[in-house]
């Protein structure tokens, strides 16, 4: 394989593996999760409840399949999970959608 054909596949993986990102952040629940997460900080599943006005069952499946997508991270404290985000590229592309 050539070096640009190399490039080229590199390209495709990258591009496949922004579209999954955008795939989960394409849910506005979870868009607004990741805002509060990056703009207001670490936080448990009461919180986001109490701010979001929908069943805590909803926030978890969502919570889920952005911890699934490696997006966020749950850190357990006694009975409390507190979520912080950890993809720094996800983190990125939150900023800007929602920049000024």
């Amino acid at each position: 394989m050539n070096k640009k054909n190399k490039k080229f596949e590199l390209e495709l993986e990258r591009t496949a593996k922004c579209a999954e990102m955008l795939k989960i952040l394409g849910h506005p629940m979870r868009l607004c999760i990741m805002r509060g997460l990056i703009f207001v900080g670490e936080c448990n599943v009461s919180h986001m409840q109490e701010y979001l006005q929908i069943p805590q069952s909803t926030i978890s499946q969502h919570l889920a399949k952005l911890r699934a997508a490696g997006l966020i991270e749950g850190v357990r404290d006694g009975v409390e999970v507190h979520y912080h985000v950890v993809s720094e590229e996800a983190e990125r592309l939150v900023r800007c959608l929602f920049s000024s």
